[in-house]
């Protein structure tokens, strides 16, 4: 005979798993906030942009970028980190997600701990770019010849622009002096008219110099080459392996968002970046479709953050 009580409490514990939870059933409830720490017309704003429109098609709600520039948009990610509403988002680049409190500690997130990755959406390669005065066909060994007395610009402290440079003259055993610009023009500049010897700038900013021939190209900062700088060989061609530094952008969201809500956010984008539309519009960006799921993201986060670690330890690189 069977007990009754037993087979209603069975019978409630199967609907119960049956049913969706609250957050899968309801989410999303209102609209959709998407924060970026750049300003309008910043190619992460462009990117939260050319999501926001097919994500809120998906969702059935709005989609409203949220510009909250500063701190290298380390002020966006705290908002996203403290976000409580699971309807908050972020757009951001390498540092906010990876190395953001051990350059400052004084952060009041932890990218490791208060943060979830959601989907990596695209890299950008960085290109090697000397002053036109590197006419010889040796350039790392004259590079390498050159030891301190090699300058070289970036965007500033923290940048990958300035993190790169670190680890690629650590590999070549020189130690230049670094020289911060308010820009990747003014570094551009600077590089074209022999200001500076060398920088790691964006490919979608180098190439149309490097083309008309006021810069030279060395190499994508990669193990491999990349469709936007035809011509251009890789890091790894020249000799230095294991060395990939990529300025790229991705979704995240507080880790307080429960796990279906992350999963469904990584579903979505991945295929909204993944269709040949906005594949094209993220090419013209200067980004490479990376379309990454979040574990997959989480161990590219984990490598990239014991990489570049190392050197801001190594030069107490430290930023208020």
């Amino acid at each position: 005979m069977i007990d009754r009580r037993l087979f209603l409490s069975s019978a409630a514990a199967a609907l119960v798993a049956a049913r969706p939870s609250f957050a899968q059933a309801a989410w999303p409830s209102k609209p959709l906030r998407i924060v970026v720490g750049f300003s309008a017309g910043s190619t992460p704003d462009l990117v939260a942009r050319t999501i926001a429109e097919p994500l809120s098609k998906l969702v059935g709600q709005p989609v409203v970028v949220d510009n909250k520039p500063g701190a290298s948009g380390n002020i966006a990610a705290d908002i996203v980190a403290k976000a409580r509403d699971d309807h908050t988002l972020g757009v951001m680049i390498n540092v906010n997600l990876t190395i953001a409190k051990l350059m400052n500690p004084a952060l009041a997130f932890d990218p490791r701990k208060d943060l979830a990755p959601v989907c990596l959406v695209g890299t950008g390669p960085l290109i090697v770019a000397l002053g036109p005065k590197w006419k010889s066909t040796a350039r790392v060994e004259a590079l390498r010849a050159a030891g301190a007395k090699l300058n070289y610009g970036s965007v500033g402290i923290g940048s990958m622009g300035h993190l790169g440079m670190e680890l690629l003259s650590a590999r070549m055993g020189t130690t230049p002096t670094h020289v911060p610009y308010p820009g990747n023009p003014q570094v551009l500049q600077a590089l074209a008219s022999n200001e500076i010897d060398v920088a790691l700038v964006p490919a979608g900013l180098a190439m149309q110099q490097i083309r008309a021939g006021t810069i030279i190209g060395l190499a994508v900062a990669s193990s491999h080459r990349s469709e936007l700088a035809p011509g251009v060989p890789s890091l790894a061609e020249l000799g230095f392996k294991d060395l990939d530094i990529e300025v790229w952008t991705g979704v995240a969201v507080a880790s307080t968002v429960p796990q279906p809500i992350v999963q469904k956010l990584e579903k979505m984008v991945i295929d909204i970046v993944r269709t040949p539309e906005v594949t094209k519009q993220l090419a013209t960006q200067g980004w490479d479709v990376a379309a990454l799921p979040a574990a997959a993201f989480a161990k590219r986060l984990e490598t990239e953050t014991a990489m570049l670690a190392a050197i801001v330890e190594k030069q107490n690189i430290r930023v208020n």
